[in-house]
């Protein structure tokens, strides 16, 4: 292969912004072989919605073209049935997990150097009969791996311990293992994969004052401060755990190459103030690249012209530069 990686580009949830966000992109040049995966007719009839220019192009797995603007190289996988933009048919929904499927295996194969993926709606997958949390953990089963959702925001990096789960799931989530292997995985690829030679992660208290003491919790002290010391005198740096309501200050943040947050909303709101419409959600721990948008799929703005591709193309951006770190 060339130089210039090889990227699975899926089109996501076919009733949304994704094969908006998808065609707008591709509008752009970009150094790397871009594949996309997807419907031809879905895309042709969105390009003529959005009076967008598009050539398209039959993906060739033994050859090896860079994307110019303009043009769409594409290994079609027809949906199931008709696709109107903004009305979710969850006849559709296997589709959607069909192309996740031909994008992980292809990584995993060595025929892609990274995959990037648009939104889906996880609404209507389980709809479908189909249990799915999402893209984080059904990567992560399908490659029989551990994961690690970060997001992206320029310098700022945010990971999680727990990702989709009720917020009154998350203290007995919070395990000695958990945290160990989370910090594990995060700093093994903020070396690998990111380049950062000796990563410092700041690790957020579960509690409000980070438990203060014990008054307002004890998940810090009987949980969080034994991996962190554990894991300190391994060699890794680590500072916590701190209160997360000033956490995020900037002094705190120079001192850091990522901060670990113990559940969903307690750090990414403050990522999304900072980068939203150009942050990317990273999935750490699989045996593949993968980066995706930091937003869902916007079926109120599909085939208007409106959704702004920000996100995806620092998606695409950040996939490029990780297939050239590794």
């Amino acid at each position: 292969m060339s130089q210039l990686p090889r990227i699975a580009l899926t089109t996501g949830e076919p009733a949304g912004i994704g094969p908006d966000l998808v065609l707008a992109i591709t509008q752009l040049d970009w150094p790397c072989q871009l594949i996309t995966l997807g419907d031809p007719e879905l895309l042709q009839s969105r390009a003529r919605q959005l009076n967008l220019k598009l050539q398209l192009r039959d993906y060739q797995p033994g050859t090896y073209q860079p994307h110019q603007a303009g043009t769409l190289t594409l290994c079609a996988m027809p949906a199931s049935a008709p696709v109107h933009a903004g009305q979710l048919n969850k006849l559709n929904a296997r589709h959607v997990l069909q192309l996740l499927d031909r994008a992980c295996d292809g990584c995993v194969q060595g025929e892609f150097a990274a995959m990037v993926t648009p939104p889906v709606q996880k609404s209507v997958i389980n709809e479908a009969g189909i249990a799915f949390t999402g893209h984080t953990e059904y990567l992560a089963e399908r490659t029989g791996a551990l994961p690690v959702m970060m997001l992206v925001a320029e310098s700022l990096r945010v990971a999680l311990v727990t990702t989709h789960l009720p917020l009154a799931q998350v203290s007995a989530a919070i395990t000695h293992d958990a945290l160990h292997d989370t910090l594990r995985i995060l700093h093994a690829d903020l070396r690998t994969r990111f380049g950062i030679a000796a990563p410092r992660i700041m690790v957020l208290g579960l509690n409000p004052h980070a438990g203060e003491s014990g008054y307002l919790g004890h998940e810090e002290i009987e949980v969080m401060l034994p991996v962190i010391n554990q894991l300190k005198a391994q060699g890794m740096q680590l500072i916590g755990p701190l209160p997360a309501d000033t956490a995020f200050t900037p002094h705190r943040l120079q001192e850091v190459d990522a901060v670990l947050a113990m559940y969903h909303d307690q750090g990414l709101p403050v990522l999304k103030y900072v980068g939203f419409g150009n942050a990317v959600n990273v999935t750490l721990g699989l045996p593949i690249i993968r980066t995706s948008v930091d937003h869902g799929t916007a079926l109120d703005l599909a085939g208007t012209g409106k959704a702004d591709a920000g996100s995806l193309c620092a998606a695409l951006k950040l996939a490029i530069t990780l297939s050239h770190t590794r």
